[in-house]
């Protein structure tokens, strides 16, 4: 009984199976025989269409920028140094660094002993150089007395000398006389001659003592400026920056005890290769003093300043290349800004007109870009790159009024066909977000579309949910059914 049964169910199944695999090669000749007969019939492969961002190509007026980076720089400063030697004994509270002076404030005194003691002993050598001056006029007048009193015995002995002589000639006295007389002359004469010379010689003492006494007057200046040095004030208005001082310290001469900025008194030192300077320059080569715009960067935010363009470096200084240009900060802040801080700065150049701005994705380093022509297939061409704006690129010789594609891809490329999908406009603050088109579904679309979303196996329940809600309505977003449309080719 076994036995048959089971022969039973084998017949069956042995049947079932030959039924299955006529039925199949029937179908299989019934559909190899109607391609034949009508050729058309059969799927003809649809050309992939590649989904593109584009824009249209439309002429403005760009102001395009250089942008640098540079430090601030005090045009204004003052080493502090003493100018005389001693201990420090006194020091302003905000003589420190990052202190702010004002203009006259005494920041730092020397001990005075040393340089009192030495305008004392300056003023001792000038009044010993002055009795000096005193005693040469004396013996000055004392050897013009002298002289008189030499002049007056020589007239004598001239007289005396003649009357010899003429009573010689009668023959009164004898040669011995005249010629006593003679020698008495000489000596009055020898005697004139001393005598002058020791006037000389007083007059020559005058001098020398004056100016011994110029001398000490320009020591008892010099001790008494020395004395004034010792005490230092502040020359204008700043900000102290690497100060050494420390009370007590024995400091030397000329040695510098920190530096006073003025923070009023800022620039900016920025530099730039020697194309973007070409570009700062006016038709006839002098530098176009424009504004610019400065950035302060201060953890997530930043500080923005203006400035104006003042004058250039005088050389370019080794192992540097392009220029050094300096720039005047306009109402800077002393509170905000200090020399040192790194700053980012926007040169803004001539405004250019009828150009296009287009985002740097869309051309190649050599300017080639997409067009799409009027059954979406593209069409590259050749544009002029005049400048690199960050993300963007101003260019010229362009087709006003094409549609181009925003990026480039592998994909891309010419005589390709693709989807254009033209980006959304920004709603502004206050206006209503525009409605999404809207189209009726039939029954043959939305039950492909249906059908598609329930064997996505890698999408989200929720998800799908919501996307199947949305499909049973009776209109749908044509945005939506473009987007699943798309992934089911």
């Amino acid at each position: 009984m076994k036995f048959l049964t089971r022969s039973a169910i084998g017949l069956f199944l042995l049947s079932l199976t030959l039924g299955i695999l006529l039925l199949a090669a029937g179908q299989i000749f019934w559909a190899v025989k109607e391609a034949q007969e009508n050729p058309a019939a059969g799927r003809t492969p649809k050309e992939r269409m590649v989904s593109v961002n584009i824009d249209t190509l439309v002429a403005v007026t760009a102001t395009p920028t250089i942008t640098s980076y540079g430090t601030v720089e005090s045009w204004r400063s003052l080493e502090l140094r003493s100018s005389v030697a001693g201990p420090l004994i006194e020091l302003a509270p905000e003589f420190r660094d990052g202190g702010i002076v004002t203009t006259g404030q005494m920041l730092f005194k020397i001990d005075p002993a040393k340089l009192e003691t030495a305008i004392a002993l300056a003023e001792a050598d000038l009044a010993d150089a002055a009795a000096e001056v005193a005693d040469a006029a004396s013996a000055l007048v004392l050897a013009q007395a002298d002289i008189d009193v030499a002049l007056g015995q020589q007239e004598l002995r001239m007289q005396a000398y003649e009357r010899q002589v003429g009573l010689r000639a009668r023959g009164v006295n004898t040669e011995l006389d005249v010629e006593a007389a003679t020698i008495a002359l000489s000596a009055a004469k020898q005697t004139l001659i001393g005598q002058q010379q020791a006037y000389a010689q007083a007059v020559t003492r005058i001098s020398r003592s004056e100016v011994a006494l110029d001398r000490r007057e320009i020591a008892l200046n010099e001790a008494r400026r020395s004395l004034v040095d010792a005490v230092v004030n502040a020359p204008f208005d700043g900000v102290m920056s690497n100060v050494s001082a420390v009370l007590g310290r024995l400091v030397s001469t000329n040695e510098q005890l920190g530096v006073v900025i003025d923070p009023a008194a800022l620039e900016i030192a920025f530099r730039v290769s020697n194309n973007q300077f070409s570009r700062m320059l006016l038709d006839d080569g002098t530098l176009r003093r424009s504004k610019v715009r400065l950035i302060l960067a201060y953890g997530n935010g930043q500080i923005e300043m203006e400035g104006k363009i003042e004058r250039v470096g005088a050389e370019v200084g080794d192992g540097q290349v392009g220029r050094l240009v300096y720039a005047r900060l306009l109402d800077a802040d002393s509170s905000v800004m200090r020399p040192g801080d790194f700053l980012t700065i926007e040169v803004s150049e001539p405004p250019m007109n009828e150009v296009a701005l287009i985002p740097a994705s869309a051309a190649t380093t050599d300017g080639r870009i997409l067009l799409l022509q009027d059954d979406d297939r593209l069409e590259e061409v050749t544009v002029k790159i005049l400048r690199r704006q960050g993300d963007e690129l101003i260019v010229t010789d362009v087709p006003f009024g094409r549609r181009y594609v925003l990026q480039r891809s592998p994909q891309t490329g010419a005589g390709i066909q693709v989807k254009p999908i033209v980006p959304l406009v920004p709603v502004e603050a206050g206006e209503a977000a525009p409605e999404p088109e809207m189209i009726v579904l039939d029954d043959e679309r939305r039950a492909r579309l249906v059908a598609f979303i329930e064997g996505r196996e890698n999408m989200a329940a929720a998800s799908k949910e919501t996307v199947l809600d949305q499909l049973a309505q009776p209109e749908v977003s044509l945005e939506l059914v473009e987007r699943f449309e798309d992934k089911m080719e």
